[in-house]
């Protein structure tokens, strides 16, 4: 019966019966809100996953921002009735419409909310393992005043040369890149949050590469601009 469920199997059942429905939109009133912390993290996973299958339109009202952050591609704040301000995650808390969003976001961490998009810089010309030897990618290299160089052909990551081992290469007379290209690199959706970045670059001596779906290189990040851009949003 549905006296013997628990708090947390009882928002199972009805998330199941809404679902059942097949219905264009849902509407979820502050659904996970009796929820003791670990429940209620659970059911807010299971609601992305389930997402990821179903794909329905959820109108989903909530006054945790954090849960709203987690939940909602796009968010809106109101107020006594209206409409303060809306968009994704990202454009509220880097830029409040005013003083009440401010105040009403002021305690979120940055670090879950900034992603790789937002912080990577351009990168200039990648070298090509096909045509391009030890000579030319360290004339590159020069260019970008780096000691190494991603390499690929029409923005496509295949991996990364040192200056290091090209100079090595060049003085053997050797006249291709291929047998110095690192290929196992760590690589970034351009939607991975900066508390995910520190991580990796940690371990790094070169910029991080944010990759598309295609693995062609969107941009880098370095840890100047990701700090940078922390220590701004924070400023402001």
């Amino acid at each position: 019966m549905p006296a013997q469920l628990s708090g947390g199997m009882q928002q199972r059942v009805g998330l199941a019966r809404a679902l059942a429905l097949d219905a264009d939109i849902m509407l979820m009133d502050e659904a996970f809100s009796a929820l003791d912390p670990l429940i209620r993290k659970n059911m807010q996973d299971e609601l992305l996953s389930l997402q990821e299958d179903v794909q329905k339109t959820i109108i989903f009202i909530s006054h945790d921002l954090d849960e709203a952050l987690k939940l909602g591609d796009r968010i809106v704040l109101m107020k006594d009735g209206a409409i303060v301000q809306q968009g994704t995650a990202e454009e509220i808390l880097t830029n409040p419409a005013n003083e009440y969003v401010e105040k009403f976001v002021e305690e979120v961490d940055m670090t879950k909310v900034l992603t790789a998009e937002s912080v990577m810089v351009d990168y200039g010309e990648m070298a090509n393992a096909k045509t391009d030897g030890p000579r030319a990618a360290l004339h590159k290299m020069r260019k970008l005043k780096t000691s190494s160089i991603f390499v690929g052909r029409n923005r496509k990551l295949e991996g990364i040369v040192f200056a290091d081992d090209a100079s090595k290469l060049l003085e053997r007379g050797e006249k291709t890149l291929e047998q110095i290209i690192k290929t196992d690199i760590p690589t970034v959706a351009p939607d991975t949050v900066a508390k995910d970045l520190f991580p990796l670059m940690a371990q790094l001596s070169y910029p991080l590469a944010v990759v598309d779906e295609k693995h062609r290189l969107k941009g880098i990040v370095v840890k100047g601009a990701l700090l940078g851009a922390l220590s701004e949003n924070k400023s402001d």
